[in-house]
């Protein structure tokens, strides 16, 4: 469970790192979403 926890704040430590801003993030997520999205959409 600790471990789990800790991968779990490294990648979010990463992803957070990665953006410098609110906007900057609502980007990254987006992109996410959009990748989920179409793999999702490949399954169908």
């Amino acid at each position: 469970m600790k471990r789990h926890l800790l991968l779990v704040l490294a990648a979010a430590t990463v992803l957070l790192a990665g953006c410098n801003t609110a906007q900057g993030l609502g980007k990254d997520l987006q992109i996410l979403g959009d990748k989920i999205e179409s793999k999702a959409k490949e399954k169908d």
